[in-house]
């Protein structure tokens, strides 16, 4: 069987799922066939920001009015007319929610290849990036499921506590991160611990949560984000809540050095206005990449995210139940769930086909 499952990109909760048909590979083109994925809150956000970062043109449905939500995981190369790509290799990397996805190997090395298919020419080059299990850095076999469900976020992470420190995190002495429970938001805080006092906010029901990770020094529930101390701070916005925006901004007003916008965990929008302090600025880990690509070269990149990957998820083994699927009409109710932010902090959702 080989289907996708795609939503109404005006009612997200809305999800259809199709027959399609079995692709072919041809000159120079692989044929992968989807094998494990993780759905997460960070999904959602590719979702919601589907126009705006062009996301929905990675993986173009069937109908204007459908979207193909990415999703990131495994997939193994089932058919293949481009050299250096062998049926049987296992990848990792950006997938539709498909069994099936073709795509067309460029820069083909030990390590992966590039999707050069041409309506993803102009696409953020990282998200076209396919990794080869037996190149790759970071790939534990043991781990599949916990790349599945925090790589793509924990990329975020590194790249934004990359970021911050990079700019000495703009001479804040408090980083403030909202949606502090989840993946994104505490990976980030793994990374930046003992550099700056770090506060978490998060909802009343997940603060004895967030506080057990010990990433943190300080958690406050969201109504007590006037506790934040009127010092220079950086606020990391994982959250998108314009009402704790307004609050944030009105409290700290000049102290507030920067607010750095990394997910809409709320899907709602944020105000600029009148508000005071930083204005809201949006954090691009892609950006990010290309200067650190750029510092170190590829290599270099990869190298230190390996590193970091190999510290954290010994950490986050703890942190996180995974709890596993199987098919696509399992992928239709994990999506919904999570989209309407019916999961818990600590459960993390892998579809198998």
């Amino acid at each position: 069987m080989t289907w996708t499952l795609a939503v109404d990109r005006d009612a997200l909760d809305r999800t259809h799922l199709l027959d399609t048909p079995t692709p072919r590979a041809g000159d120079g083109e692989t044929v992968l066939r989807v094998d494990r994925v993780g759905v997460t809150a960070n999904n959602v956000t590719y979702a919601v920001l589907g126009d705006a970062f062009r996301y929905w043109e990675f993986f173009p449905a069937p109908d204007p009015a459908l979207g193909l939500v990415p999703l990131w995981g495994f997939a193994e190369v089932l058919e293949s007319r481009a050299p250096g790509v062998e049926p049987g290799q296992r990848l990792y990397g950006y997938l539709p929610p498909s069994s099936h996805l073709r795509v067309r190997p460029d820069r083909v090395d030990e390590r992966g290849f590039r999707d050069a298919s041409e309506h993803r020419a102009a696409l953020p080059s990282p998200y076209n990036a396919y990794a080869l299990t037996t190149g790759d850095t970071a790939y534990e076999a043991h781990r599949e499921d916990l790349q599945v469900l925090y790589r793509p976020l924990f990329f975020t992470s590194f790249m934004l506590a990359d970021r911050l420190r990079d700019n000495g995190f703009h001479h804040a002495d408090v980083v403030a991160v909202s949606s502090a429970s989840s993946k994104t938001a505490y990976g980030a805080a793994f990374l930046m611990r003992g550099e700056r006092e770090l506060v978490g906010l998060t909802s009343a029901r997940n603060v004895a949560f967030t506080e057990s990770l010990g990433v943190y020094d300080r958690v406050l529930p969201y109504d007590a984000a006037g506790d934040l101390k009127a010092v220079p701070t950086t606020y990391v916005d994982v959250a998108g809540s314009k009402d704790l925006t307004a609050a944030i901004h009105d409290h700290l007003g000049a102290d507030l050095v920067h607010h750095a916008v990394v997910g809409i965990t709320f899907q709602d929008p944020t105000p600029v206005g009148t508000l005071q302090g930083a204005r809201p600025t949006v954090f691009f880990a892609p950006e990010q990449m290309r200067k650190r690509a750029g510092d170190w070269g590829r290599a270099g990149l990869d190298e230190r995210f390996g590193e970091a990957w190999r510290r954290f998820a010994p950490a986050v083994e703890g942190w996180v139940d995974v709890v596993t699927h199987t098919g696509p009409e399992a992928l239709a109710r994990v999506w919904r769930d999570v989209l309407a932010g019916r999961t818990a902090p600590r459960d993390g959702h892998v579809v198998t086909f």
